[in-house]
């Protein structure tokens, strides 16, 4: 978490660092500003580690190697490069082009109304304005996936636990319309751009920010109230109401 905030608030130093690991892993003579200096700071992308060096090693010893291109096109025993150049490959894992979705785009109509995710609010980033009685559990883009995961599991349960309790059917999380909007994520990598605009947004402040922050949020969704104002609990609708509905 430290070094994210550092990334984030003094990004040209973080860069400097990394790159420096990166000269001093692999030697003055390998090109690294080349091949370990992207054009994005730290934390504008997900950040790969390699904790043991293992990698570095593989290239200083001639066992891996890196090329930065863009690919033109596949050929009948490869990549064809942009600058021309040609990659000889057995095998080619694709690891770009992916396209992210909200819920595997599932259709969600509440009360006859189709509901658009992309002009939701993201409550806790985990449920969406105006939606009752449905969580998404999604990590974080900074720390282990499941560590968001397990709070918004624990938050459900708790929540679960606290409508059983008062005899709640429903509970529907309720955005006011003046309040200010921003992409759920705010990475620039190109998976992320493609598809943030069908994404709920969020706002500046909680419950509708996603501060990618671990220890806050073990005790905003651990231990805050869940009667915040915000959240809309109610009783069962009557099978009238339903029926007039439908």
């Amino acid at each position: 978490m430290l070094f994210f905030w550092f990334c984030r608030h003094y990004p040209a130093r973080a860069k400097a660092l990394l790159v420096g690991g990166v000269k001093a892993a692999l030697g003055p003579d390998y090109p690294v500003e080349r091949d370990f200096s992207p054009s994005y700071n730290p934390w504008d992308q997900r950040v790969c580690l390699v904790p043991d060096g293992d990698l570095f090693e593989s290239i200083r010893t001639q066992r891996a190697s890196v090329v930065t291109d863009q690919i033109e096109s596949f050929t009948e025993t490869g990549i064809r490069l942009r600058s021309g150049a040609t990659l000889d490959a057995d095998l080619i894992v694709t690891a770009t082009g992916l396209n992210l979705q909200v819920l595997s785009d599932l259709q969600i109509t509440v009360d006859g109304t189709r509901i658009d995710l992309a002009e939701t609010m993201a409550y806790k980033g985990m449920m969406f304005s105006g939606v009752p009685n449905l969580a998404l559990s999604m990590g974080y883009t900074n720390a282990s996936w499941t560590l968001k995961c397990d709070l918004t599991c624990g938050y459900v349960t708790r929540l679960l636990n606290h409508m059983a309790k008062h005899g709640y059917a429903q509970c529907c999380p309720r955005a006011g319309a003046d309040l200010p909007k921003e992409p759920m994520l705010d990475f620039s990598s190109g998976y992320v751009q493609r598809s943030i605009a069908k994404f709920p947004k969020q706002s500046t402040k909680a419950p509708w920010r996603l501060y990618q922050n671990y220890v806050l949020d073990i005790f905003t969704l651990g231990y805050g109230s869940l009667e915040d104002g915000v959240m809309e609990f109610s009783s069962a609708r009557p099978a009238s109401a339903l029926q007039a509905a439908g």
